[in-house]
């Protein structure tokens, strides 16, 4: 697949919803954060998106990049999808918990079962946040993990 540029957000409310939400990350700081998706545009688009109020330490295609890179990198929070080759984002999940990481792990994931809501915060995880609401709940996931919370985005 050809990577195209992304298109420009076109929707007020949408635009709406994300300015309040960068000033909302001010509150942040410079947090260290690690991406892992099979699906490179949504890393690109990722990326962009928290570039002003984090600092992207890596893009990583698969589960056990995911674990190389974060035993590695040593991210403030890990933002990973459920569905991904090699190794899939829960069980990445559940490696790095094992292993000691103290990186908030939040799931950004198109699946909206509640299985696999429970399936990730047994795994440890901080958060689960719909793919479908990226704009509105991305910041106040990470802000509710760096501040020991757990956040969900409600159901579709």
């Amino acid at each position: 697949m050809r990577n195209r540029p992304l298109r420009p957000l076109r929707n007020k409310r949408t635009l709406h919803s994300v300015a309040r939400h960068v000033r909302l990350a001010d509150q942040l700081g410079k947090v260290r954060v690690l991406l892992a998706d099979d699906h490179r545009p949504f890393l690109n688009m990722l990326e962009l998106l928290l570039l002003s109020t984090c600092e992207v330490v890596g893009l990583v295609p698969d589960g056990q990049a995911l674990v190389e890179a974060a035993g590695r990198l040593c991210p403030d929070v890990i933002l990973t999808d459920i569905s991904m080759p090699v190794l899939n984002g829960i069980d990445a999940s559940q490696r790095l918990s094992d292993s000691g990481c103290t990186a908030k792990i939040i799931f950004l994931t198109a699946h909206s079962d509640m299985d696999f809501v429970d399936a990730c915060l047994a795994t440890g995880a901080s958060g689960f946040v719909m793919k479908s609401r990226l704009a509105s709940d991305l910041l106040p996931a990470v802000q509710h993990a760096l501040a020991g919370r757990i956040f969900v985005s409600p159901g579709p």
